[in-house]
């Protein structure tokens, strides 16, 4: 049973880790990102530059510090990909979700194509550092430090988030603008700025998913395909734009996920899964949690 609790919790973070820049980009902005698994792979990819660069211009002494590098950066080099996107693409695109989908989808396959051109198409491996290796032992269950980094991981990200949108400026800026777009602009703050931030922060947290994917296994193009699907599940069930149920539905799909495939088996469970979603959605259309807003639609 700790095992299957564990596995359920794990698999929980990973989604909403992964859900995280959805429920922004997403829920805050209105905007269909496609591309969204392609900017995972984008960070998944740069751990992967990063620890070439430490193999072989760094005394093997130091290599570890490899991945304490490379989580950051992963965010940076996401979010600056995902402001070029919100420049060039999606600024045109606000209002209109099957346009966004559409382009976005076509950046996503251009993303894709890049890194085979650049990497290849079979997947490559990432060296998990020393220090993630092996496990924690608790009542004869090993629990995998990789899968305690990546919760841990989560929790500090989701705090920061949390910290960011309600005790911060820009991140009352952010809310305000989520609720009320015209109101905001009436009091002066510049809406243009606010997207471009908004944008830039969602996709650097498919950066951050894109760094911990590494430590589960081999990385390739099509690695951020296998969780989008799940990740917008999440979204949709905790309540679009509400980040405390995004941490719900990720919890929730994740132990759901987890238990129907330990009494059936993978392809079955995940069927069952999007079972429940249906059925709640139907009880519920506008998930776990709604947003409170005073505009008019």
């Amino acid at each position: 049973m700790i095992v299957q609790l564990f596995n359920g919790i794990s698999l929980g973070s990973i989604l909403l880790l992964i859900a995280l820049g959805l429920a922004i980009t997403f829920g805050m902005m209105r905007v269909i990102n496609m591309a969204h698994g392609e900017l995972i792979m984008v960070g998944a990819y740069a751990t992967y530059v990063v620890q070439l660069l430490f193999s072989q211009y760094v005394p093997p002494a130091f290599f570890d510090l490899y991945f304490l590098l490379a989580v950051p950066l992963s965010f940076v080099i996401s979010a600056f990909i995902g402001t070029l996107m919100e420049l060039t693409v999606i600024r045109h695109l606000y209002g209109r979700p099957l346009d966004s989908l559409l382009a976005t989808f076509g950046v996503g396959l251009i993303l894709q194509q890049t890194a085979r051109t650049i990497f290849g198409a079979p997947n490559v491996g990432v060296q998990s550092p020393s220090f993630l290796r092996g496990g924690l032992e608790i009542a004869g269950v090993t629990l995998p430090f990789s899968r305690l980094f990546i919760i841990t991981l989560v929790l500090v990200s989701f705090c920061l988030l949390a910290w960011f949108f309600y005790k911060t400026r820009n991140g009352r800026k952010i809310r305000g603008v989520m609720q009320n777009r015209s109101m905001a602009t009436c009091l002066g703050i510049s809406t243009r700025k606010v997207d471009v931030m908004t944008f830039a922060i969602g996709s650097g947290c498919a950066g951050l998913a894109g760094a911990a994917l590494t430590l589960l296994g081999p990385i390739g193009p099509t690695i951020g395909t296998y969780y989008i699907v799940d990740a917008f599940m999440v979204v949709v069930v905790g309540g679009v734009g509400m980040l405390v149920g995004t941490v719900a539905g990720a919890l929730g799909i994740g132990m759901f996920n987890t238990l129907f495939e330990y009494w059936t088996n993978a392809s079955l469970g995940k069927v069952l899964v999007f079972a429940c979603i249906i059925l709640f959605l139907q009880w519920r259309p506008q998930g776990l949690f709604s947003l409170p807003t005073r505009s008019l639609d």
